[in-house]
């Protein structure tokens, strides 16, 4: 059994750290022909410039900016194969219900939900088209369960959710396989940011392997998900955690 990915066009949004990163890092190991997204212009620039593979590119798209979607969109749309697509691009913004803001509830939505909705959008006729693709929603354990001051992202990475079902049943007669991934409590930069080191480490003695994932225990999964061995997987939400949400 062998990882095919040469000569596949793979878009991945929010792949400028984190989790996107490092499935981009993997993927790109494996001789897939990557499209790249992120927010800051300057760094997107500043990556092309630095970038020394014909295989990837790097493109701004900032889910708040209409013009910037737009553009990135233009873009796919002219593209005559896509065989990928990954949408890991999230913010998170951590309040309670009596303090979130409806601006926090309009831009989480726009990003974590609307978002990964209009990409497929745009993106599965080219799918369809050429009768294969595979799509990848990053979700999150949260939308399964929650915790304080979470009320919004739940919402979203819930709702994503349900994209991921119901594109599954809109797309799989074409060899589009369509599903989700939410990842447990994950070494990243967000999540040492919204967390403090005696709540890392409560958590982790709450999760039955004892640690957080790293972050290519995320990319394992997703690019198995993606990849010419799935056949059949679709329409579902693996939760990776550890055990976290069994307990």
């Amino acid at each position: 059994m062998k990882f095919i990915f040469e000569n596949q066009t793979i878009i991945i949004t929010g792949a400028t750290r984190g989790i996107g990163q490092q499935i981009a890092k993997d993927l790109d190991e494996l001789n897939g022909n990557l499209i790249l997204t992120g927010t800051d212009k300057n760094q997107i620039e500043k990556l092309n410039q630095l970038n020394r593979s014909p295989r990837v590119k790097y493109k701004h798209l900032d889910f708040l900016d209409d013009d910037s979607v737009n553009k990135f969109l233009n873009y796919v749309e002219g593209l005559k194969k896509i065989d990928v697509l990954i949408n890991n691009a999230a913010i998170n913004r951590l309040n309670s219900i009596q303090k979130s803001s409806i601006k926090d509830w309009d831009d989480m939505i726009g990003v974590n939900l609307t978002g990964a909705f209009k990409i497929i959008r745009s993106i599965s006729p080219i799918m369809i088209k050429n009768k294969y693709g595979r799509i990848l929603n990053v979700s999150s354990i949260f939308s399964t369960i929650s915790k304080e001051k979470r009320v919004i992202y739940s919402a979203t990475k819930s709702g994503l959710n349900g994209i991921t079902t119901g594109i599954s049943n809109d797309l799989s007669k074409y060899n589009i396989l369509c599903n989700s991934i939410s990842p447990g409590f994950v070494k990243t930069e967000l999540t040492y940011k919204n967390l403090t080191k005696n709540e890392i480490t409560a958590l982790e003695s709450q999760i039955p392997i004892g640690r957080f994932a790293e972050k290519s225990d995320i990319s394992k999964t997703s690019i198995y998900l993606v990849s010419n061995l799935n056949k059949y997987i679709t329409g579902q939400n693996i939760i990776v955690d550890g055990g976290y949400t069994n307990i």
